[in-house]
């Protein structure tokens, strides 16, 4: 096997890895709990990006089945995190938007989120933090690219 293969083969195993862990939060004890779950946070997180996004949109954007995404956000309305609303250029379609317990409940998970982050890498450097999350952030946008779903970043 070659150095590329090599090194191929322990980057597939540790992608997997840190897809199986996402980010470190306690369930228990004191620190905060996570009030959504993993695929609430991100339809939330898209949907504040635009602002407002029918099923359509999000299915376009997120590479997910329309009955998959009426799942989501039936259980995100009923919790109080989304809401229906009229399509504000005359479409048809309805659009979501983001409540305001939406966004406390997004913004608390962030918060416990990058917590979670701040343990884990409590011991590197802030230029290794900087270095892996460029190396991070250009992996995610060479997916993105290839699979023709950016996710908008400011």
């Amino acid at each position: 096997m070659t150095d590329r293969a090599m090194n191929f083969d322990d980057l597939q195993l540790e992608t997997m890895l840190f897809a199986r862990h996402v980010v470190p939060v306690r369930r228990s004890g004191s620190e905060q709990q996570l009030r959504l779950e993993r695929s609430g946070y991100t339809l939330l997180l898209r949907i504040r990006a635009e602002q407002l996004m029918s099923i359509p949109e999000l299915s376009e954007a997120l590479g997910l089945d329309v009955s998959t995404l009426n799942r989501q956000t039936a259980a995100l309305q009923k919790s109080g995190h989304l809401e229906r609303v009229p399509d504000p250029a005359g479409g048809i379609a309805r659009k979501f938007r983001v409540t305001a317990a939406g966004l406390a409940d997004l913004e608390a998970d962030r918060q416990a989120r990058a917590a979670g982050l701040q343990r884990l890498l409590s011991t590197w450097s802030k230029a290794d933090i900087d270095q892996f999350a460029g190396h991070l952030r250009r992996f995610n946008s060479d997916l993105e690219s290839i699979d023709g779903r950016p996710w908008p970043r400011d």
